[in-house]
């Protein structure tokens, strides 16, 4: 279980981002004061840190000669200022990311799991690049995991799949947070004639507005004042493969424009560069919200919208495929138990039913979440009472 430190001189704050972390099956420990922080820092592990903007780059955090944190540790810097020269700022003095408040905590779990997600890729990255925590890069070899359920919903989409992915047609997946979106988008992408080619994901949520065309399509060296070298972006590294542009839908409008110039033309041209440059990628969208909602509210582009969405694919919310807790349970017991290296735990039927009735407002994910601390703290066999103490999250 990844273990998280929240530093940050607001109680509100420190409390909100603790409870709903925890919530999501991280172990989160907060601090006031940043001496503290770091103390605790020396004292044991952390996997990530959530750090008050101002403070970190006021603090050793963003100094080269702090303890070693800005090299081992990830850290999130957190600002009410979303001004490009806090942001780059705060990019040079180490954080791997910049979450503007008051926090969305949709974008902000985003982050945490990609940043979590491409500690552990084999696959390729930029080593300059601001934001490249958004980022993820899967070859073929990174077998995309099985789609689970028998629902007819469920069934609907697999067979949507197997029909749209040989085809070159863009798709734009639409669904709640935590339904398995960007599993549909891998499926496309490893059942189309792209499969031996790159995958690359893009969270345009996690991505300040200031610094997506430069995370999207490149810059040259010298271009801004932290690009220290020629970097490719994201339609360039897809070459030849899926560009998986994840919550197309909190993308500002001057990116959507320049995005739909690429898709138009084939072409990009990198920041600072008066060159363009021919792309072949195949564009796979994702967005939890109803495009078509924003594009009255004038949030999105309509001749955008036309563009992604040659094919739609609704993936279901669990409650509307309740039928497929046994098969997602089974699946979870065993990959998790495989994933701490215990014996499998054996999960009483009438246990199951009791998660049949729970909301599911975190869809799959919260499931998935479940499972694990159900899996921690309970017995040999998981029981109807272990659903009932646990399944919540409060114990």
């Amino acid at each position: 279980m990844k273990k998280l430190l929240i530093i940050d001189p607001q109680r509100s704050i420190r409390n909100t981002l603790k409870e709903r972390l925890e919530y999501e099956g991280y172990r989160v420990e907060a601090s006031e004061d940043y001496g503290q922080g770091m103390a605790m820092c020396r004292a044991e592990p952390f996997d990530l840190i959530l750090c008050d903007a101002a403070r970190f780059l006021e603090s050793t955090f963003g100094s080269t000669s702090s303890c070693g944190f800005r090299r081992q540790i990830p850290v999130v810097a957190l600002s009410h200022e979303s001004d490009v020269e806090t942001v780059v700022h705060c990019m040079r003095a180490g954080a791997v990311d910049f979450i503007v408040e008051p926090i969305d905590m949709n974008r902000l779990l985003g982050v945490i799991r990609d940043i979590f997600q491409r500690q552990e890729s084999e696959g390729e990255r930029g080593d300059d690049a601001p934001g490249v925590a958004q980022v993820k890069i899967r070859r073929h070899s990174a077998k995309a995991e099985e789609i689970i359920g028998n629902s007819k919903q469920i069934v609907h989409v697999k067979r949507l799949i197997e029909k749209v992915a040989p085809s070159e047609a863009r798709v734009l997946i639409t669904g709640a947070n935590g339904t398995g979106k960007e599993l549909v988008a891998r499926w496309l992408h490893e059942k189309s004639h792209r499969a031996s080619g790159p995958f690359v994901e893009v969270n345009c949520a996690a991505i300040p507005s200031e610094l997506i065309e430069s995370e999207l399509f490149g810059h040259e060296k010298g271009a801004f004042t932290s690009a220290i070298k020629q970097r490719k972006g994201k339609f360039e590294q897809a070459n030849g493969g899926t560009l998986f542009m994840d919550e197309i839908g909190d993308m500002s409008l001057s990116a959507q424009a320049k995005v739909l110039r690429a898709l138009q033309e084939n072409r990009i041209s990198r920041v600072g560069s008066d060159r363009d440059m021919e792309v072949n990628v195949r564009v796979v969208a994702a967005t939890n919200k109803n495009l078509q909602e924003e594009i009255f509210k004038g949030n999105f582009r309509e001749d955008l919208y036309h563009r992604l969405s040659v094919i739609v694919i609704s993936v279901p919310p669990l409650v509307d495929r309740l039928e497929d807790i046994p098969l997602l349970v089974d699946y979870f017991v065993e990959k998790i138990c495989e994933e701490y290296g215990i014996s499998r735990k054996r999960m009483d039927p009438i246990a199951v039913e009791e998660l049949k009735k729970m909301a599911w407002t975190g869809n799959i994910r919260e499931l998935h979440n479940v499972i694990e601390r159900l899996i921690i703290l309970s017995g040999k066999d998981i029981t109807l009472d272990d659903v009932r103490t646990y399944a919540l999250g409060v114990i």
